[in-house]
């Protein structure tokens, strides 16, 4: 699978962002895609997640209300809309992917990744 990341940049707290990912190659109709990310000295954290079959979706708790991930199965292309942005969301930030659903990008984890995009919020 091969996973293209756009967006990112620098803003204010409070600000907003949206990250893109187009995705191709995927072996099966069933897959999890989603974002993680990782600050500096930080272990990588699993931010939301959408599921192929249903569109159910996952967030972590630092982004419930804040955070909303989209996407368009048909065309391959999804997206994470960042509202109220807080400078702890600072951090490199992976479109990534895997086979069977978010279980394993819920925790961090992922079998395949997009190039990361760096978020950074100011405060």
């Amino acid at each position: 699978v091969q996973l293209q990341a756009s967006g990112g940049g620098l803003v204010q707290a409070g600000g907003s962002l949206r990250l893109s990912c187009a995705a191709s190659g995927f072996t099966s109709a069933y897959y999890g895609i989603g974002w993680v990310r990782q600050a500096p000295r930080k272990e990588r954290e699993g931010v939301a997640c959408q599921s192929s079959g249903d569109g159910w979706t996952w967030y972590a708790d630092s982004v419930k209300g804040r955070f909303t991930i989209s996407g368009d199965v048909a065309k391959n292309m999804f997206a994470l809309q960042m509202n109220s942005l807080k400078p702890e969301d600072t951090a490199v930030y992976y479109c990534a992917t895997e086979i069977g659903g978010c279980a394993d990008l819920n925790r961090g984890a992922a079998g395949s990744w997009g190039q990361g995009t760096q978020v950074t919020v100011s405060s």
